[in-house]
Parts: structure tokens; C-alpha cells; sequence
């Protein structure tokens, strides 16, 4: 049997066929089980911020497992301590912050809806507001948050409570008042394909999050660890959240995730109200210490900006009609396509030997490691092009504007 065969054998039927067994990567390249290679723009969704075997995550992961894999929450480690330490200044939490961790980015948000209902305000605050279209996790909880009908559909009735409203400051005002327990959002909707939040929607959700006592919870699960150019994308509008969830980039590729509150918020969880068997084990937080750690010294947050406006000059100069826009900031850009041709286009890229996702049938998501440099922003330019040469010359889509 080919491994595409013992995969199909063995696997639940919740995701789509592999598009390629890999077995290797290195930097922003990985090879599959035939010796392909390709360029890996999709950095496993925003995960492999540091691309794939990266010297110093490599040798921070081997002393640890060599040394302290895991232990129990009944005891502590001091790759735990430092990585809640670093997460509470990276964040801007300060002295009063706290850290729970977990082990991906749907528990982060699991934990900071149990948060959200600990706001009652003496039994007034009954009512959480979501956004459409939102994506915050596939676990229960998560997806009551999550603003997307068709994907919850199959499993109501899910936990109850979680309004979803328009992402509009309109809609905001209409519905956030004393009744509220808690707003959560993304500041970038990846998902939905890299949507950006309306202009002054933060600084007008925290001004109303304050004079209603409401907490104001941002999902920075796939925007955070520097891809969007901040190390945290609420910094692009000088707000603070009242708590933040984070996982994927700051792990580089282990599981980890973390819930990060602020203020008077660190007081809501008391004892025993929440715990994860996993979350912060010795493993994971040197391993995630050793990810944040290259990403400071090397400024890669730096890299992150300035990369990002070097693919959206490269995309815009590509003067594709297929190309409607470029949405998004840092490493995390969504293309807007003009026709509903994303998952030609991805399959195509990845024919070229370029990874990519199209995240609805008008956008492709791109989401590269944050060490990305000259060399392979060339090899984008070039394999991307060929991509969409490939699917203009297919009759789809017109060949000029």
C-alpha cells in the first residue's frame, strides 16, 4: 500500500486527502516522500514561525527531552515560570497578568470562555458576543464563539448564550451594554480569508468593553508571535484586551497554547475551576522559550513588516486580473481573487512547488515562516506567477485586465 493508501486506511474522515506526505523541511522548504520540493508559504497555518528545523528550536527541544519531558501540575518547572513570565511583558499584561497554559489554540479559547461566564456581574451578564464569519476553534465551546452557522449546524445544540453580530462599530453599539459578559474577536479574520477588522473597530470595542465592565477577549491564536509585523496584532491600535489567546506561532510547531489575562481579570479563575494534564509541560514551553527567543533577538517581528510589504508589492506588480486585492498585515496576507477560482489556483501553486490555501473559493492565504528572505521571496514571485498562468491559460479567467 502507497501512504497515501495507509493514510486513507487508518484516518478519521474529518479532513480532506493529504495533498502530500512530507517527510522532511528545512527553512522555508520541505520535501515529500517522492524527493519534491516545495516552498512552504502556508508555514503549517501560521505555526512554523521559525520554518522547519531551526538550529536553536532543535537544540532547546533535544536538552529538554533529554533532560525533563513532562511532569504534573502539581509541580512546576522553570521553562514554565519564564515562558509565563515572557508571554506577560511580549503582551503587555505587566506585573498583574497571568498565564494559563494549554495545549492549542481551540482550549485557549475553551479556557477564556469559562472566563467570559465567571463576569456575571452578580447574574445581569447573560449575553457573549461573537462575530460572523469568525473562526475561534473546533471543540465545543470554540464553536459556539465560532461565527460560522454551517459548521456548527451538525452539532447543536452547542453551548448557549454566544450572539453573533455584524463586524460593524454600528452593530457594536447597537448590542454591547451592561448585559454583556464578554466581546471576542479576531483582529484579523484568517479563516475567512485574512479580513481585516474595520477601521477603528478595536479602539471603539475597548472604549465600550469599559464603560459597560464587559472584558474584551482577543483571539490572537493565528495573528500573534509577530506574524502581523506587532507581536501582537491589537498593538497596530494601541489597545490592550482584557485577556488574550494565543497558541500556534509562539510554538513553532509544538503544541502550545496559552490564555493571557490582564488586570483585574487575573482574579476571575480560582482554584480547580480550570487545568490541562499537558498544558506548559517542561517540553513545550523550553521548546516555545527557544521559538520567542530567536524571534526577539533576530527581530523577526521587523522581518515580518517589512517581508509582508515586499510580497504585497510583489503580488500588486504581478498585475494579474485574477489579483482583486491583498488584504491583511506582516506574514499573514489574504489575496482576493476576482473569480472563484482559490482552489484551482492553490492546486495550481502546488504543481509549481509552492504551498498555499485557499480559505474560501475568492481568497489564498499565505502565511510564511517569519525568517523569509530575499532568495525565497524570489522563488515566490516566480512559482506564484506560473500558478497563475496556469489557471488564466486555462480559459478561466480573462488573460489581461
Amino acid at each position: 500500500m502507497t501512504l497515501h493508501e495507509r493514510y486513507a486506511d487508518a484516518m478519521m474522515k474529518t479532513l480532506s486527502p493529504p495533498l502530500a506526505v512530507l517527510v522532511r523541511g528545512e527553512g522555508c522548504y520541505v520535501w515529500d516522500e517522492n524527493g519534491t520540493k516545495y516552498l512552504d508559504f502556508l508555514a503549517g497555518i501560521a505555526v512554523n514561525s521559525l520554518g522547519h528545523a531551526h538550529p536553536d528550536m532543535v537544540a532547546a527541544a533535544q536538552q529538554q527531552i533529554g533532560t525533563l519531558a513532562h511532569i504534573s501540575n502539581y509541580f512546576a518547572s522553570p521553562s514554565q515560570i519564564e515562558l509565563a513570565e515572557r508571554l506577560k511583558r511580549l503582551t503587555g499584561a505587566g506585573d498583574a497578568g497571568r498565564v494559563y497554559f494549554c495545549n492549542s489554540g481551540a482550549e485557549a479559547n475553551e479556557a477564556a470562555f469559562k472566563l467570559a461566564r465567571l463576569n456575571t456581574a452578580g447574574g445581569r451578564r447573560s449575553r457573549i458576543l461573537a462575530l460572523n464569519d469568525s473562526f475561534h476553534g473546533r471543540t465545543m465551546g470554540a464553536l459556539a464563539l465560532t461565527g460560522k452557522p454551517l459548521m456548527r449546524a451538525p452539532f447543536e445544540p452547542v453551548p448557549g448564550g454566544v450572539q453573533h453580530i455584524e463586524t460593524s462599530i454600528a452593530a457594536l453599539e447597537r448590542e454591547l451594554d451592561d448585559t454583556v459578559a464578554a466581546l471576542f474577536l479576531e483582529p484579523v479574520k484568517g479563516e475567512a480569508g485574512v479580513i481585516d477588522l474595520p477601521e477603528g473597530y478595536l479602539h471603539r470595542a475597548r472604549e465600550l468593553c469599559t464603560q459597560h465592565g464587559v472584558l474584551l477577549i482577543i483571539d490572537e491564536v493565528q495573528t500573534g508571535a509577530g506574524r502581523t509585523g506587532k507581536w501582537f496584532a491589537y498593538e497596530h491600535s494601541n489597545v490592550l484586551p482584557d485577556a488574550v489567546t494565543v497558541a500556534k506561532g509562539i510554538g513553532g510547531g509544538v503544541p502550545i497554547g496559552a490564555l493571557v489575562t490582564f488586570g483585574d481579570t487575573s482574579d476571575l479563575f480560582l482554584r480547580g475551576q480550570h487545568g490541562s494534564t499537558f498544558g506548559g509541560n517542561p517540553f513545550v514551553t523550553a521548546t516555545s522559550n527557544a521559538v520567542l527567543g530567536v524571534i526577539e533577538r533576530d527581530d523577526l517581528v521587523g522581518n515580518a513588516a517589512r517581508r509582508g510589504e515586499e510580497i504585497r508589492e510583489l503580488l500588486v506588480g504581478m498585475d494579474s486580473p485574477l489579483i482583486s486585492e491583498v488584504r491583511g498585515r506582516g506574514l499573514l496576507l489574504g489575496i482576493g481573487l476576482s473569480e472563484p477560482v482559490a482552489l484551482k489556483l492553490a492546486a495550481a501553486a502546488l504543481v509549481e512547488g509552492l504551498i498555499v490555501n485557499a480559505a474560501n473559493e475568492f481568497s489564498i492565504r499565505i502565511a510564511p515562516p517569519l525568517i523569509v528572505g530575499d532568495a525565497e521571496l524570489a522563488d515566490f514571485d516566480e512559482r506564484f506567477r506560473a500558478a497563475l498562468a496556469r489557471v488564466t491559460s486555462s480559459g478561466l479567467v480573462p488573460a489581461t485586465r
